[in-house]
């Protein structure tokens, strides 16, 4: 059926449109006129209408069919008004000076004869009917206001349901379809970092290309595949891809769009999504964030009949559609923990495929996807800012690289530069510089001190990514400045319990600067003793590197995907000793920070010093002047060291 005859509305027709509108002008005209004669006129009852008949004081009576018009005798020279606050304030008044009545018609039938006993004239008007009109009106109006409410009614409805074809709609599918004449308009080409998820869905798109040579060998093709990643990993766009390579219808929706407030409008449109991707066989159906109809029905703190049927009727479909027509389902989730049971098991999602976050050459190639359509300068390195970004989603990369392309226009340029790239990535981490927030002499002291300490850590211990800039510059996303660590290859995926132990060294190595050359403690350090408190408890609940508590798994993870939440699997006895034993480890790495600062007292002050006049110095900067100052310092050793010799060999024997 056409969706264009089939939403178009009667009211689109000028003729229609018009007649409606003279009607409702007509009635609002009448209603008006009405309501204006009724303010002409005084109403008096019955009786009194009576007692003016008697007493001679009415000139003219005209009988209505509801009620009876009434026009006194015209006033005297003394009583005639003046002005109209005169009328106003003494009533309604005809072009004769007559003050005019009325009554309710109350059937009598000595009031004809009062009439003409009185003299007084009395008449009743012609009514001239129109029975078209009447008929109009009586018939015709209503029923044209009672439909038009029902149209709006049923197209609101629609509209908040997501249907298309009015109130029996809504138990229709809305899923967007794809096709080659509507396509994705994008291929694998277009997706990069996610080199062993490509591979697992390439295979599916060769299954609807060539499905012989995969059941020659008695092979089936998988009913499903589930995309499972971290929010920003590319798996709605790696759907999209699967369906801009096999070049097969794509019907692609969220699974929110059916759960709806009507117990079994989510079934229907399950069930109108597979009856029209069973006719457009063969064909892909993706579903994102599955998570929103697919919840465990184990839970039984919340029960939601509507989505129980909407999953039911799912895995129904799933059971029931033909695999060989060339079907297939892919959905999408950040959250698999909460997903049912029945809806993972093989025959319905027979793959579960894993999105995460790039490595570091998975960042580099998405870099270079995203840099295609941006002009740069020849001597941009990607490499360098696929190293500054570990931990990065392809989102945040292509946002980094839209970032840098604005900085550039900001500053001028019609090319972006590696300086505009290192710099989005520093805006994406920290925020913005906010240059009307200026500090005062002494925090800039502190907070210079704050960040020497952290990087003098870092250049001290073995095991510590090397410093890539340090700055005093303030951020809009609260930091006063920071220090930035880079690696110089590869990333590794294993942390060794040293590395975890120097790295929370170097975290409350800020607070020990500012203790060591201050005798303070500022609340510069919160987000330093957070992220050391975390790693802290990790190395003992989660892996294992404690001594008192040996191997044993004290806490695990809740939503992986998502917030990485920890939960704990202790008793409230064991609680109490791991925060005591946390406290402990914090403890003894500060007192080792601490060491390290009074060890490295003469470089901690000069490079503060430096960072408190530029404001911001690279890490080959950094090291210059450690490794100056240190070479001072063993130059001066070994002098003393020579001294206290001659002056031994100078005494007398």
């Amino acid at each position: 059926m056409n969706n264009d005859k089939q939403n178009r509305s009667p009211f689109k027709n000028p003729l229609v449109m018009f007649l409606i509108i003279s009607v409702i002008a007509t009635i609002i005209l009448n209603a008006a006129m009405i309501s204006l004669q009724s303010l002409q006129k005084e109403e008096i009852s019955y009786n009194e209408f009576t007692t003016m008949i008697d007493e001679g004081k009415i000139d003219e009576v005209i009988i209505n069919r509801d009620e009876i018009d009434i026009y006194a005798k015209p006033e005297t020279e003394e009583t005639k008004p003046t002005d109209i606050t005169d009328i106003l304030g003494g009533g309604s008044y005809d072009r004769h000076h007559r003050k005019i009545y009325y009554t309710g018609y109350i059937y009598d039938e000595k009031l004809l004869e009062r009439l003409n006993n009185a003299q007084v004239k009395y008449s009743t008007p012609v009514q001239h009917e129109n029975p078209i009109l009447d008929f109009i009106l009586t018939w015709i109006l209503p029923l044209g206001i009672i439909y038009l409410l029902f149209f709006l009614l049923t197209r609101t409805m629609s509209k908040r349901m997501g249907g298309g074809g009015g109130i029996m709609g809504i138990g229709q599918s809305n899923a967007k379809m794809y096709n080659m004449e509507n396509a994705t308009g994008v291929t694998f080409n277009d997706v990069a970092g996610q080199d062993e998820a490509k591979e697992s869905l390439d295979e599916i798109v060769d299954y609807l290309h060539n499905p012989s040579k995969y059941k020659a060998i008695g092979a089936k093709q998988p009913r499903g595949a589930l995309l499972v990643g971290p929010p920003g990993t590319g798996k709605t766009l790696l759907a999209k891809a699967v369906a801009g390579e096999a070049k097969v219808p794509f019907f692609s929706l969220s699974g929110s769009e059916f759960v709806e407030m009507f117990v079994g409008v989510g079934a229907s449109r399950v069930r109108d999504l597979f009856k029209q991707a069973a006719a457009k066989a063969p064909c892909i159906i993706f579903i994102d964030e599955i998570d929103a109809i697919g919840k465990s029905r184990d839970s039984q703190l919340s029960t939601n009949d509507e989505r129980e049927q909407t999953l039911n009727q799912l895995l129904n479909e799933m059971d029931g559609f033909d695999s060989s027509k060339g079907l297939v389902v892919i959905a999408a989730t950040n959250r698999p923990e909460i997903l049912d049971k029945a809806l993972l098991r093989p025959g319905r999602f027979d793959r579960r495929i894993i999105v995460e976050k790039p490595d570091l050459k998975g960042r580099e190639d998405i870099l270079k996807v995203h840099i295609k359509h941006v002009k740069t300068s020849p001597d941009i390195n990607l490499h360098d800012m696929a190293l500054a970004t570990s931990g990065a989603a392809g989102a945040d990369l292509a946002n980094m690289v839209n970032e840098a392309a604005l900085r550039a226009v900001r500053m001028g340029r019609k090319t972006v530069s590696q300086e505009d790239l290192m710099e989005a990535v520093e805006v994406i981490i920290a925020g913005k510089e906010k240059k009307d927030r200026i500090l005062s002499e002494k925090e800039k002291k502190i907070v210079s001190f704050h960040e020497v300490g952290h990087a003098l850590a870092t250049a001290v211990q073995k095991h510590t990514q090397p410093v890539h800039k340090i700055t005093i510059v303030p951020r809009t996303m609260g930091a006063l400045g920071y220090t930035m660590q880079m690696p110089e290859e590869e990333e590794h995926y294993l942390m060794s319990k040293d590395e975890i132990l120097d790295q929370i060294t170097v975290l409350v190595a800020g607070r020990a600067a500012e203790e060591l050359v201050f005798n303070t403690k500022t609340t510069g350090a919160s987000n330093d003793i957070e992220r050391a408190t975390s790693l802290a408890r990790n190395m003992i609940t989660m892996y294992g590197m404690s001594d008192k508590f040996g191997m044993a798994g004290l806490e695990s993870i809740q939503n992986k995907y998502l917030d990485g939440r920890s939960v704990s699997n202790c008793s409230e006895e064991t609680k109490t000793a791991i925060d005591n034993e946390v406290i402990r480890v914090l403890k003894e790495r500060y007192e080792k920070a601490t060491e390290i600062l009074k060890n490295n007292r003469d470089a901690l002050d000069k490079i503060a010093e430096c960072l408190i006049n530029e404001e911001t110095i690279t890490g080959e900067r950094f090291m210059e002047i450690f490794d100056e100052v240190k070479s001072a310092r063993e130059t001066k050793d070994k002098e003393n060291e020579g001294g206290d010799d001659g002056e031994k060999n100078s005494e007398p024997k």
